[in-house]
């Protein structure tokens, strides 16, 4: 056990009393110096010892909240899947169990087939929850906007208008499709090869429309357990419902939207769940409001026919790989912060580079540079592109992804 510390002798004061007025004095002015030094000391572990019973009574709080936590019995989170006239029977999210247990009557008024609420290890119903949006959806929603812009994409120009008719005109000018007549696009599908700009075409929207943007992977859907992809999928809609107007991008859309075939195996049974859920969001009974779908796919032969038909996705981009002119646009974009040499021909850079995607020659201007900073050179040659071209071409057939260093 610690002991506390001694406290220091108390300064004695003895005057003799042959000592002169001055010597009085000299005894007098030490002895006040011995009593402010005691002083000062008893001071500083005063301000200690407060600090120290600061932290234990802090120490002490949350040694008190640890103990009722272990002391109070755990909930989880439940579904009501209906409501009789015996209890409720209810749903733990996890292991899909349903179970029929009783509920308080000053619960029964509150709650409703499809409530979410907090049951105990008896699976009895405690407190209704908050019908909060799945927080994997909330977390795919874009709050900083991307910094690509329309004019970071060249080759697609076709592409890139007809986005902009079927995501941006129905929000910034409505009354010009109620003028005319007619519902404007509710989805569009980008499809072609990988590196063509599909994704960055979609980060432009995000970046130049006022909308809440939502992005997602087609993976994610695709979930461990029964009933819980389609749970997303439902969450997603409601959240772009809340924040209209809103866009929702869905990349690689094949992993959850591939053509049904007769497996009777568990993994793709819920994957075509998760799809029915999709396909029924995408065209249901309630109307969707100001919200946008674009997806993108690298494998256009994959996708059900189901997902494809109008009022779906009424508008199906293809997004090719960029002729002679877009790839011409494509090393001018990617070029524009280079410091370049004067003998840098971008019609013969293209002419070159035949049968490169975006996402290729975007690589493959990198690779230029880095042959400058081996020479220890702020300026980009032809001869760089040249020997760059060599570098990720070597023994690759036209055509072929290329794989840069």
């Amino acid at each position: 056990m610690s002991h506390s510390p001694s406290l220091p002798d108390r300064p004695r004061l003895n005057l003799d009393p042959e000592l002169t007025g001055e010597e009085r004095v000299a005894a007098l002015a030490e002895h006040l110096e011995d009593v402010t030094a005691v002083h000062d000391e008893l001071a500083a572990r005063l301000d200690e010892a407060r600090e120290n019973r600061e932290e234990l009574a802090e120490e002490a709080e949350q040694l008190q909240e640890e103990n009722e936590a272990l002391k109070t019995s755990s909930l989880y989170v439940a579904t009501i899947e209906e409501l009789t006239d015996d209890g409720a029977i209810v749903r733990q999210h996890g292991n899909n169990q349903e179970v029929l247990t009783d509920v308080a009557s000053a619960l029964r008024e509150e709650i409703d087939n499809g409530d979410r609420v907090a049951v105990n290890d008896s699976f009895s119903v405690q407190r209704t929850l908050s019908a909060e949006t799945d927080a994997r959806a909330q977390a795919m929603e874009v709050e900083e906007r991307p910094t690509v812009t329309y004019a970071d994409i060249g080759g697609i120009d076709d592409q890139v208008r007809e986005v902009r008719e079927a995501v941006e005109m129905p929000l910034i000018d409505p009354e010009r499709f109620d003028t005319v007549g007619i519902e404007p696009p509710t989805g569009v599908l980008l499809h072609g090869p990988p590196g063509t700009g599909k994704t960055m075409l979609a980060k432009a929207v995000a970046n130049e429309t006022d909308a809440t943007f939502i992005k997602m992977a087609g993976s994610e859907l695709v979930r461990k357990f029964i009933g819980e992809g389609a749970r997303l999928v439902r969450d997603l809609f409601e959240l772009a419902s809340e924040h209209e107007p809103a866009v929702i991008f869905i990349d690689e859309i094949d992993a959850v939207a591939a053509k049904r075939t007769d497996s009777k195996t568990s993994g793709d049974a819920e994957v075509q769940r998760t799809m029915m859920q999709l396909l029924s969001e995408m065209d249901g009974f309630e109307e969707r409001g100001d919200v946008s779908i674009i997806a993108a796919t690298n494998r256009y032969d994959m996708l059900d026919r189901a997902i494809l038909r109008p009022g779906r996705f009424d508008r199906l981009i293809e997004v090719p790989k960029p002729d002679i002119e877009g790839r011409e646009q494509i090393f001018a974009i990617h070029t524009r912060g280079m410091n370049l040499a004067d003998d840098v021909d971008f019609e013969a850079l293209a002419e070159m580079a035949e049968e490169f995607s975006g996402a290729e020659i975007e690589s493959l201007t990198t690779e230029a540079g880095m042959f400058a900073i081996r020479d220890e050179r702020t300026e980009v040659r032809m001869a760089d592109f040249e020997e760059a071209f060599e570098k990720v071409t070597e023994d690759e057939s036209p055509g072929t992804p290329i794989a840069f260093n």
